[in-house]
């Protein structure tokens, strides 16, 4: 059943279809892309998804809130830069935790271009799991990240290179406990390496081309391999990290993670995850140790340039729609 798409405050209907279709682009842990939208007289709504977390994986639903808030940050940049002020509330309604976010269009506000551009980058943004060329990432760039995450109430810190090692032994002691779990196997299994005609998962086109070195940075292998891919080159990796672990700040957290992405799109470079050290909750406990203890870690990317790869798959947005209802209104 396809439903209407309605205007919503200042926006038309072609104007919400575009800005959700932006929202469907945020990445998302194994590309499960668990959000819901619902447009209603007061605003539209982002739900996650419960049938698509990852009882393994993602055991608290951390990262399930964290690929929300990048949708919550995709949606409301692509508001702001039609000209509308995208007033969001967290968590609205007690009685409803599937609904995690009301973005309200309902006044004009003047675009910002730095955020213009963002939305430009929106389409262009992709995970790329190729190994990466050496490149040095300016500082203005890095402080243009940093300031992303910090404009979220999020953290960027900076690593030194014993840090450095120490969170690539964190990666590889991670991934050793992750690919010694079958039932941690039988869940990648069912959500990678699926057919072209796939809306979800990562299709094994995406899964990129393996280096023949090892000892690296660990890659999550989306292919047939289950023994990981290894990027033995130096890419720069970041951690973003939350003052508290809460799930607003999670959401936050989020849409951090997403100027992050975006920010780095704009700036003509590839991103990919490094997801072992965040999944694995005694490596991640490890890793708020190495930060100080100050921070709750939630995202580890590698930044760079790689190989041209695909883009994964998206649902349509008839299969992310929920029905309207009154009580939102």
């Amino acid at each position: 059943m396809t439903l209407p798409i309605t205007s919503v405050g200042l926006l038309d209907p072609d104007q919400v279809k575009s800005v959700l279709g932006a929202a469907v682009l945020a990445p998302s842990t194994h590309n499960t892309q668990p959000w819901r939208f619902r447009c209603t007289p007061a605003g539209l709504e982002l739900h996650a998804d419960p049938d698509r977390a990852l009882p393994v994986a993602d055991a608290d639903r951390r990262e399930l809130l964290l690929s929300c808030g990048a949708a919550l940050f995709n949606l409301r940049t692509a508001i702001h830069a039609l000209g509308a002020h995208p007033a969001t509330t967290l968590l609205p309604r007690r009685d409803d935790p599937t609904l995690l976010a009301v973005v309200r269009p309902f006044s004009a506000r003047k675009p910002d271009q730095r955020l213009v551009r963002l939305a430009d980058a929106i389409p262009r943004r992709h995970t790329n799991r190729t190994p990466f060329d050496a490149a040095v990432i300016p500082d203005a760039v890095v402080a243009e990240l940093r300031h992303a995450a910090e404009v979220e109430q999020a953290w960027l810190p900076r690593l030194d290179p014993t840090q450095l090692e120490q969170l690539r032994e964190l990666v590889h002691k991670g991934h050793q406990a992750q690919v010694s779990d079958p039932a941690f196997l039988a869940e990648w299994r069912h959500w990678t390496a699926r057919s072209r005609d796939s809306r979800d998962g990562v299709p094994e086109y995406a899964a990129g081309a393996m280096p023949s070195a090892d000892g690296g940075w660990i890659l999550r292998d989306f292919g047939s391999s289950r023994r990981g891919r290894v990027d033995d080159s130096e890419p720069v990796v970041v951690v973003i990290g939350s003052f508290d672990d809460r799930k607003a700040d999670r959401i936050r957290a989020g849409q951090a993670m997403q100027r992050v992405l975006l920010t780095a799109t704009a700036a003509g470079f590839d991103a990919s995850f490094i997801s072992q050290p965040v999944e694995v909750p005694a490596a991640r406990a490890e890793l708020r140790t190495l930060l100080g203890g100050g921070l709750w870690p939630q995202i580890v990317l590698r930044l760079g340039h790689g190989a041209p790869v695909p883009w994964t798959p998206r649902r349509s947005l008839d299969d992310v729609l929920l029905e309207p209802d009154r009580l939102s209104a």
